[in-house]
């Protein structure tokens, strides 16, 4: 019986979640669409605009990617927030304190080697070997 009712209480959960990925989804796009609109209004396209869109896009991914295999590669985040803060180092002002820069791209340097550190567990040489 309690088995029965964890799977019915597991399907609700699944369409609820379904649905706030659908809800994301739009609000991507809604968002996606009011950056073109600003572009235009603007009549010239940035550098942070096209970052801006390009974590627009890694987001749809991971809404994808989640929704066909229930799970995010961890990798996707990471993009995400090194798109983030190349694009608020390209947005500051010039008046800026340098040490600022210095914290963000050291960030930008440790979320890349977090990537390569990822990636590496896939490379033959760096998993433990199979004692038989």
């Amino acid at each position: 019986m309690s088995e029965n009712m964890f799977n019915s209480a597991s399907k609700y959960f699944d369409v609820v979640e379904k649905i706030i990925l659908v809800i994301l989804l739009f609000a991507t796009i809604a968002a996606i669409g009011q950056e073109f609109v600003k572009v235009i209004d603007l009549g010239k396209v940035g550098l942070a605009d096209i970052l801006l869109l390009f974590i627009f896009l890694e987001v749809i991914g991971m809404i994808k990617e989640y929704y066909v295999t229930n799970r995010i590669a961890i990798s996707h985040p990471i993009f995400i927030a090194i798109t983030a803060l190349a694009r608020l180092i390209i947005l500051q002002r010039k008046d800026f304190d340098p040490v600022i820069l210095l914290y963000e791209s050291g960030a930008i340097l440790i979320l890349a080697l977090a990537i390569l550190a990822l990636r590496a567990r896939k490379i033959s040489f760096f998993r433990p070997k199979k004692i038989n």
